[in-house]
């Protein structure tokens, strides 16, 4: 699996200089898009997350920024310019519970206790890059597998993820990528 995007970069609107209307509660929520390639010819649904292990000196832990779960390859679009990546559009987190219903999405890190955050927009949607002190490295990581993943509710949290999918007999594909947050 090869996993891409149009820039190395995270854009400004799904990033920390979001224009307020990106925003909830002072965090960008629009989710930048990005490409799923040369999937193995099994994966029936992808799996993501998307985190911040440049956050571990800052806040103690890597961030989560968005998990999702159990998307059916089938609902996604394909590019049109390249008939064999499927597209993960701008804005898909806001737009997913509605589109794709058997689709997830798991809890950010907003929602730990030591944050506190409550309003779901935040607390179980994309949350954009926001690093404090410098430029921050983030890791997109995608898995595909044949079947949904089993136990997984909607506000999951990461690690029930990995969990899942590490309970797997095997997982067919995964790939990611390293995208930079501007502070």
């Amino acid at each position: 699996m090869k996993i891409s995007a149009d820039f190395t970069v995270v854009p400004d609107d799904f990033a920390k200089a979001a224009a307020p209307e990106y925003q909830v509660d002072g965090t960008p929520v629009v989710s930048f898009p990005f490409y799923v390639d040369q999937l193995d010819p099994s994966v029936q649904y992808l799996h993501w997350a998307f985190t911040d292990p440049d956050s571990i000196p800052v806040c103690g832990f890597e961030w989560i920024h968005w998990t999702v779960a159990n998307l059916p390859v089938d609902a996604l679009m394909f590019d049109f310019n390249d008939s064999h990546a499927l597209q993960i559009p701008p804005d898909f987190s806001r737009q997913l519970p509605a589109m794709i219903p058997e689709a997830m999405q798991g809890r950010t890190s907003a929602a730990s206790r030591f944050v506190g955050a409550t309003n779901p927009q935040v607390t179980m949607r994309y949350n954009g890059p926001q690093p404090p002190d410098k430029d921050h490295d983030y890791t997109l990581h995608v898995w595909g597998t044949a079947a949904p993943l089993p136990g997984l509710n909607q506000g999951f949290w990461l690690n029930e993820l990995l969990h899942a999918l590490r309970d797997l007999p095997a997982v067919p594909d995964q790939g990611g990528i390293v995208l930079t947050g501007k502070a």
